[in-house]
């Protein structure tokens, strides 16, 4: 079959011949359809330090997918021949401390689909069956490929209570933007979303949100005086891991503010702790998606609302072949539009 593959210990993937994987006792042997370029994706391609310290060559990257069940292990009894699925790229040990407790997205030794193991950037891809998500209702492939970020963005925007409340969103990238459409889906009173990249904010602005500022040439407070809030913004979602962001989010909550923090900081961020406490503010981490309620969640939301599905479709921006893979990889790294998704039926 054809992949894309990290064949060395150095920047660049290639488009290579590879064997087909072997499908196991409990696995599912999945056509890949679509695939969605994910950040992680672009840190393997140029091998940077945190590819170097996580990833053992030679693999095939690739984690936001959706395609048609082709084969099944002996052991498989829910998951049948041509269900058209997405996968979650968590795989997980089932007998550490959270694994027994139902909380699976905080197990001790979890191993990534594309990470740890091939992954799929290919014309196939083997996961375990407890790993597959069948699509209830039948659904766009591209969109069915980017239920993994999309899953990032309801475990974040869910999970403090957003009825009636005002919500600050630090970085409009794609999950940005798909949190953007959630909150105003779930009952958001006022959302103000943030970058410096006038396209996104573009794109931002389909999403439902209030306000898009430039944070190069505005400050959020302003937003406040505009929409004629009085305490400050109840919920954060910190996505853009910029060091400047959380402590100038942490200035605009009101007492009580709660923040969910999805963007990981590549350094070091200054925190006004005095007032994390004095203002009895609350920081929660948010890794991945919940297993599975974040995907339930999902299904649920988007049969609902037709405005939710056509918002969530929207942040993909670019549509590409596979065998044109490195185009694709390069508006990605362009940090500028939404979601990249390949073709892989077009090789």
């Amino acid at each position: 079959m054809r992949a894309l593959l990290k064949a060395s210990a150095a920047p660049g993937l290639e488009m290579a011949e590879v064997p087909e994987p072997i499908v196991g006792e409990t696995d599912v042997k999945i056509r890949v359809l679509r695939t969605g370029i994910c950040g992680t994706d672009l840190h393997i391609d140029t091998w940077d330090h945190w590819a170097q310290e996580t990833i053992q060559p030679p693999l095939i990257p690739g984690h936001e997918f959706y395609g048609e069940v082709v084969e099944i292990g002996p052991s498989v009894h829910e998951v049948a021949l041509g269900a058209k699925v997405s996968g979650e790229g968590h795989i997980v040990c089932g007998v550490c401390r959270n694994c027994r407790a139902g909380r699976r997205h905080m197990c001790i030794r979890t191993e990534g689909v594309g990470l740890h193991r091939n992954g799929a950037f290919a014309e196939y891809v083997v996961i375990p069956e407890s790993n597959v998500w069948v699509h209830p209702d039948p659904i766009d492939p591209d969109l069915g490929a980017i239920f993994d970020p999309f899953g990032n963005a309801t475990h974040t925007a869910l999970t403090f209570s957003l009825v009636g409340e005002d919500v600050l969103i630090t970085g409009a990238g794609p999950i940005g933007l798909m949190s953007a459409a959630i909150a105003r889906h779930a009952g958001a009173r006022f959302i103000v979303i943030t970058d410096v990249s006038e396209p996104r904010l573009a794109l931002a602005r389909n999403m439902g949100v209030d306000i898009a500022l430039d944070v190069s040439k505005h400050r959020i407070s302003e937003t406040q005086e505009q929409l004629g809030m009085r305490e400050g913004f109840d919920v954060g979602f910190e996505m853009s891991g910029h060091k400047l962001a959380l402590p100038e989010m942490i200035d605009n909550l009101t007492h009580g503010g709660r923040v969910a923090m999805l963007g990981l900081p590549a350094e070091a961020i200054d925190i006004d702790w005095a007032k994390v406490v004095s203002h009895m503010i609350t920081l929660k981490g948010i890794y991945g998606r919940e297993m599975f309620e974040s995907w339930t969640a999902m299904s649920s939301m988007l049969k609902s609302s037709q405005v939710l599905r056509e918002r969530i479709a929207s942040t993909i921006t670019d549509r590409l072949p596979a065998r044109d893979w490195r185009k694709g990889f390069t508006i990605a790294e362009a940090a500028v539009g939404g979601k990249v998704v390949l073709d892989w039926t077009e090789l």
